[in-house]
């Protein structure tokens, strides 16, 4: 199985999405790399695909979709309004969580999303 770190980030209604060129909208997050904590992956993968620098990091949950364990953090970031693309990331949004159906996204994440939404 599969282990991802995987990082909400929401500010005012809004939360932060990010794809590949020709891919789905996903949350940021990443492979857990052998040896590393769950959570520094987290702050890792962040960093890695829009730029954020995480303030304060929470671990909400564990989800299972497939052939992947997710662990969920909830993160509050530095500077949210600087988040950019990079890497193999070819676009990030911050999208309205009233909205968030709309969007093309994977089965894995509209479920975090629907978990995270009944915690609110």
């Amino acid at each position: 199985m599969k282990v991802r770190a995987t990082v909400i980030c929401e500010k005012e209604r809004r939360i932060l999405l990010v794809r590949k060129q020709k891919s789905k909208w996903t949350l940021p997050g990443g492979k857990v790399e052998i040896g590393e904590a769950v959570a520094g992956a987290a702050i890792r993968e962040l960093r890695e695909e829009t730029g954020l620098n995480v303030d304060q990091l929470l671990y909400i949950f564990e989800l299972e979709a497939g052939n992947t364990r997710h662990h969920v953090f909830e993160a509050s970031i530095l500077g949210a309004a600087d988040a950019m693309p990079q890497n193999e990331i070819s676009e990030c949004i911050w999208y309205s969580l009233n909205s968030i159906y709309d969007l093309d996204t994977s089965d894995a994440t509209r479920s975090i999303i629907r978990s995270f939404l009944r915690r609110l």
